[in-house]
């Protein structure tokens, strides 16, 4: 079969089963085990790269082969995955679909210019130092789940304006000229704790469900 298998891409597609599986759970409305999909991607994405490199008799084409299949499968988990949620929880209307689509199109101009960048190993200080040019694409396994928490808060009118507002704001910082120092293992651990709490909280304590209503398609409509 075409392709490379070994034990440095196991993890990316770990991430990207467990965004199809939460995409399934999302069309059915149960965004805490979606929500908890996502988280799960994002926990995968933040350490596939580090287990990668441990590796080290790695062809060219292999690493080529990783960072290509890397970004592929974030198109799907950071990309389309948060999209469906954010238009199945509320993001519609000409403004809506318009904000989702500017938040795909950007994470994969983000993606392409990445996978550039990496090739040309561009993205290094003079220092040796790493950095991401813009936000990274699995930000968004971040500030969701903390999104999906103000729902504790406000009314469902103003959780959905956020929700509004966080595809709209990410997706713009996607494509922003900014450096940002890659994180080293006590940010990412620190990170990790965050949204760990965040989905916790979110399972025990949420009740959010999806409203039908007659404006739907007929498929929506029979579940």
């Amino acid at each position: 079969m075409i392709g490379y298998y070994n034990y440095t891409v196991v993890l990316t597609y770990v991430s990207l089963a467990s965004s199809v599986f939460g995409m399934t759970q999302a069309i059915h409305g149960r965004f805490k085990t979606a929500i908890l999909c996502l988280a799960i991607s994002g926990l995968c994405d933040m350490f596939d790269g580090k287990i990668a490199r441990t590796k080290k008799d790695r062809t060219e084409d292999e690493k080529a082969f990783g960072i290509q299949i890397d970004s592929l499968c974030d198109v799907v988990c950071f990309g389309a995955f948060p999209a469906l949620i954010c238009y199945l929880l509320g993001v519609r209307g000409p403004l809506g679909i318009a904000i989702i689509i500017l938040y795909c199109v950007n994470s994969v101009i983000r993606l392409a210019y990445f996978n550039v960048m990496e090739a040309r190993n561009a993205q290094v200080t003079e220092s040796g130092e790493k950095y991401y040019q813009g936000l990274p694409i699995t930000s968004m396994a971040i500030v969701l789940p903390l999104v999906f928490m103000i729902q504790f808060f406000v009314p469902d009118w103003a959780f959905r304006v956020c929700l509004h507002l966080a595809l709209l704001i990410v997706g713009i910082l996607f494509v922003g000229r900014f450096k940002l120092k890659k994180p080293n293992n006590a940010t990412l651990a620190a990170l990790v704790a965050v949204v760990g709490a965040a989905v916790l909280i979110m399972i025990i304590f949420t009740n959010y469900r999806i409203n039908f209503h007659a404006g739907w398609p007929w498929f929506c409509r029979r579940w």
